[in-house]
Order: C-alpha cells, then structure tokens, then sequence
C-alpha cells in the first residue's frame, strides 16, 4: 500500500534509550527505563501500582488469576473485541457470557448485564472499543451491588478518560497495550494497572513467574523461591526503553491523532447527512485518544466495496472483529446471553476503519478524495 492503514511512529529518542539500556548493563526486565515507565503510566492514572508486561494479553491472563477466576466461573464481556479478552478466563477453565453492544458507541451494552449475571458470574470485563470508554458509572454500581470484579481491557484507552478519570483506573484491575498499531508503542508490549492495592503484591508475584523476586531486590528476603502460580510477564528492557521514548511525547502523540480524527469527522459529515455512513459516536462524558476512525457503511457488501476502492488506490483500509460468538472456540467455550447478539451482528458487518496514524497528515488530502470516490462506488 502506498499509504498503509498503519505506520508505527518513531519519536526520535527510542534508539538512543535502547543503547543507554544496552551500557546500563542491564537487560532483562525491571530496569531503570521499566521504572520510568511504572512512574510515568502511574502519575498519569493515579492508579495503586502499574506493571509493565509484555502484552495486553499477558495483563488480562494475569488480571484472570488476581480475581480469582477459576474452573465452572463465569465472565460477562462483549462479543465484539479481540480474542485475548476470552482467552485470558478460558485459559483459567471460565466460561465467557457474551452480550450485545450499544449501537452509538460499540462498547458493552450495560443495560444487558445484570440480566447475565448468574451465582456463577465472578467478574464484568469492559472493553473500551476505539479508546471511548464504556459507561463505568453504571456498571461499577451493578458490580458493588452483587459483589463483583471489574476488569478492563482499556488496550485502545490510552490517555482516554470517563468523567474526568483515565480507563483502565476505574475498575479492579485494567490492561493496556503498547502494540505498534496502538497511539504509543513498544512494537509488543502491555501494563497491567492495578487500582485494588491489596492485589499488588500477589501481582508482583505472579508476574516474576509464581516467585518473590522482587522482594529479594529489594532487600526484604535473603533469598528468592517459588511462592504461588506465575509465569514469566515482564518485557525485557530494551522493550521498556523504546516505551519511555513512546511515553515521554504520548501527549503530542495524542493531539496530533485527534487532529486528524477531527478532520476525517469533519469530512464525512455531509455523508452522513446523506444517509451513506454512519460516524463514531463520542458520549459527552468520555474523552477520547483518536485510537481510531471509524465508518459504519450501510451494508456488508457496501463495506466491501468501499475497502477495495481504497485498496485498488493504494490506501489500507480494513474491517475490525469477526464477533467472538460466531468464531469456532467462541462456540465451543462460552456461550450468548439471549438468544443472539444482532446489534454486535449488524455491526460487525459494517464497519471500515480508515489508516489513523501519526504522519498521515501529509497525504491527507489525498485520503479523502479516495474515500469520497469510495463511498460514491460503495453505494
């Protein structure tokens, strides 16, 4: 392509703290750049305690044993995300319990959950879909009110915030990635976020592979040894110093994001206005990262007409989840509350993202033209 859906963006300093890492001495993971970024995601949430791992996913496996999730348990989640956020309770023999999403916003419908909740049900699991968040207020009620877990998979939610408090900072436990195709970036990476403080312990733990490794750097045992289940979650270094470059420009990163999200909205108004798409939906209460831009085309087959326009063009186009329900281990592990999910049906169907990523703002114009020829061909 041309112009790719995704370009990573390098800040200027990630080779630079890569080779301080490398004369540091010190490698492996817990090093003085882990540490900037523990102090740096941790200042911006207000979170307990922040641990690097090396994956969104490894945070949500490590979220799943920190519950307690366990065999015959239940998760309530979305259908419409990424497999990691089932894979991380299945992998601990839990049952995820799939609901619709709202039409406006694609996250979790919370006015279906508490009718999912069952004597099984251990935890809720909110994805926030395109870095808005869900509606927190709401399901953090329901939670307190049958006692139970919130998690959030916030892996798009950097620097998102929901009533003035950052995702991934509300519930018990939040995740966050720092994959290439997210605003900040470690080509893979994650953090686990933890806002119980009782829980931090246990995750360093976890974290260093079931030992209390960290207590003996720290001084507090003279030696380590194998205390509970773990595995091994921590990035090495390097990783680490190639986020805090990442992490030291995430606001400029941020704006220069929402300035072209701005323009894309801008630009497809009148095409709303005539009935050819439907715009992301931003509820007033949530500010959002620009994670990314969004269409939602009147048909299956207008989506992928609009997606091969862009393609025979040279622009990266693509659609998003095929619906963990439909999918054959989805089938096989969990299960739907209700009948169907048509709202996660419908649109799963029709969505198109458009390339978001920092840089774009040079071949901009040339973007729009061809989704504007697109949507003229998609009709």
């Amino acid at each position: 392509m041309r112009i790719p859906f995704n370009k990573p963006y390098m800040t200027g300093r990630e080779l630079e703290y890569i080779s301080k890492a490398h004369s540091n001495g010190h490698l492996s993971g817990d090093g003085e750049f882990t540490r900037r970024c523990h102090d740096w995601l941790k200042e911006q949430t207000g979170c307990a305690r922040t641990l690097l791992t090396h994956s969104c996913t490894g945070a949500l496996e490590m979220s799943a044993m920190l519950v307690g999730v366990g065999p015959g348990d239940e998760v309530i989640m979305p259908s419409f995300t990424f497999v990691s956020t089932a894979n991380a309770f299945v992998l601990r023999g839990a049952v995820p319990v799939f609901v619709d999403v709202r039409p406006d916003t694609l996250n979790i419908d919370e006015s279906l959950i508490e009718a999912a909740i069952t004597p099984r049900t251990k935890a809720i699991c909110v994805v926030h879909y395109a870095g808005v968040s869900c509606e927190m207020d709401v399901i953090m009620a329901l939670a307190r009110k049958h006692g139970l877990h919130v998690i959030e998979d916030a892996a798009q939610g950097i620097l998102s915030t929901y009533r003035g408090r950052p995702l991934g900072a509300i519930g018990t436990l939040g995740a966050l990635s720092f994959h290439e195709t997210k605003n900040v970036i470690s080509g893979e990476g994650g953090a686990l976020l933890i806002n119980d403080p009782a829980l931090s312990e246990r995750a360093e733990i976890i974290r260093e592979k079931g030992t209390n490794r960290s207590k003996f750097f720290r001084g507090q045992v003279d030696k380590y040894t194998w205390v509970d289940m773990g595995s091994s979650y921590l990035p090495g270094e390097i990783i680490a110093a190639f986020l805090t470059a990442q992490l030291e420009q995430a606001h400029e990163i941020t704006a220069r994001r929402l300035a072209i999200w701005d323009r894309y909205h801008e630009w497809a108004a009148p095409f709303e206005s005539d009935g050819l798409l439907r715009r992301p939906v931003v509820p007033m209460e949530c500010v959002h990262n620009a994670h990314m831009y969004y269409l939602l085309l009147p048909s299956l087959s207008a989506r992928t007409k609009f997606i091969e326009s862009l393609r025979d063009k040279g622009i990266g186009s693509v659609f998003h989840y095929i619906p963990l329900h439909s999918a054959p281990a989805g089938r096989q592990f969990g299960r739907t509350h209700g009948n169907a999910l048509p709202i996660t049906d419908d649109l799963s169907d029709r969505l198109a993202r458009l390339p978001l990523w920092v840089g774009l703002e040079d071949v901009m114009d040339e973007v729009l033209d061809a989704a504007s020829s697109a949507l003229v061909a998609a009709r």
